[in-house]
Formats: structure tokens, C-alpha cells, sequence
């Protein structure tokens, strides 16, 4: 593992085979972000929002925290998508939850993690709202499906938001998504909870998530 001045000395090698390669780089990115995206991911080092998507610095707004939560009490959250959709005007909203997330094994599995317990407490909500049909699975389907049911959850939250309403109403075109991303292949997995207007969620969501318990049924 690298050490904190091997960083440095990285950044520096980047930099200068930037510029060699592409001049005028870095003089592009100092002008106004119009990014088209925004990402709502997890912490997780494993999942690099650019890399994932082959997009450039400057082509994605991104927001993460532990397991890709949205609550309405989280004013961070908030306040990035609001920035994203009323100042950056990006076109589409990717909620990423990813196969094999820690946050999300621990609401599972009941797990105390410490402090972070109290944000965990949502995912648990999710758990214990698809109760049924997380028991109805094999136990080891039940970690992924629940990655899924997540995602599905947080497209609502972040639909149901007064910056989603506001923008829908003003007929803005701003689709929220909800993707999974496999960290052992590298995948990208669309849920089909794509949202483009209030009218869609309700049975969007309905959808989703009968789809996730199919895929998760017929994965075991």
C-alpha cells in the first residue's frame, strides 16, 4: 500500500501525463461545471463513480455516503441535489447501490457497527418494510435483493423531495434512476426504477420492486 507521500508524488505524475496527453486539460475544468449527471452513491472505495461510467472530471456531480441514503432530515444530501438540479441543471439523478455493501449487510444481519448505527437504522427501515419478502429468499439471496430494495427506496426519497417536486412542477427534464453495481464484475445493473414525473413513482416502485424479488428468486 502506498504511503501519504506516495500520493503526492502520483498526483504529479497524473498531472503532468494529462497535460502531455490532452493540453489544456486542467485550463478547461476551471471553467463553470455543466455536468449532465449526478451520482448518489456509497462510500465505499471499491466504487469509483467516474471509472464506473467512463465519464471525465467535470461530467458527473457526485454525492455519497454509507450505503447510499437519502433521508429528508439529511440537509448534505439535500442541498447537493438541489444544487445539481436547480444550479447545474443535470438531466439525470443515478441513485448506485452496490452488491456486497457493508452498510447494508449490517441492517441486515443486525449488526452494531457503533456511531454510524443511527444512519444504518434506515436501510433497517427498508429491511423491516420488505420483511416478507426478504424471508421468502435463500439466505444468501437476501444481501443483494436488499441492495436492491434500498436503491428502490432512496429513487422514492430522492422523488418525493421538495427540489424533485419543485423541478417537476416548473417542467424541468430530470429523470432519477436507480442502478446496482456488481464490485465482482463491474457490472452496472438497471432496476427499472426510472422516474421522470410524480405520477410514475407509485407504480414504478410496485414494479421494481416485484422485478427485484423475481431476479433475486430465480438468481438462488
Amino acid at each position: 500500500m502506498p504511503d501519504i507521500q506516495d500520493l503526492f508524488a502520483h498526483n504529479r505524475a497524473w498531472a503532468a501525463q494529462m497535460e502531455k496527453e490532452r493540453p489544456g486539460f486542467f485550463t478547461s475544468l476551471t471553467r463553470q461545471q455543466r455536468p449532465k449527471f449526478m451520482w448518489i452513491g456509497c462510500s465505499d472505495s471499491r466504487v469509483p463513480a467516474n471509472q464506473i461510467t467512463g465519464l471525465e472530471p467535470g461530467e458527473v456531480f457526485v454525492h455519497r455516503n454509507v450505503a447510499n441514503v437519502v433521508v429528508h432530515s439529511d440537509l448534505n444530501a439535500l442541498s447537493a441535489i438541489q444544487y445539481a438540479v436547480e444550479m447545474l441543471k443535470v438531466e439525470h439523478i443515478m441513485v448506485v447501490g452496490h452488491y456486497g455493501c457493508g452498510g447494508v449487510m449490517a441492517a441486515l444481519e443486525g449488526t452494531r457497527v457503533g456511531l454510524a448505527d443511527n444512519w444504518i437504522r434506515h436501510i433497517q427501515d427498508v429491511r423491516d418494510r420488505h420483511k416478507g419478502l426478504l424471508q421468502a429468499l435463500p439466505g444468501e439471496a437476501r444481501g443483494d435483493a436488499l441492495v436492491e430494495l434500498n436503491v428502490i427506496e432512496q429513487v422514492v426519497n430522492v422523488s418525493v423531495s421538495t427540489v424533485m417536486v419543485d423541478a417537476w412542477s416548473k417542467g424541468q427534464r430530470v429523470t432519477v434512476h436507480g442502478w446496482a453495481y456488481g464490485v465482482h464484475d463491474g457490472l452496472l445493473q438497471d432496476l427499472h426504477m426510472s422516474v421522470s414525473s410524480p405520477e410514475q413513482i407509485e407504480p414504478l416502485y410496485l414494479a421494481a420492486v416485484q422485478a427485484a424479488a423475481t431476479r433475486r428468486t430465480n438468481a438462488s
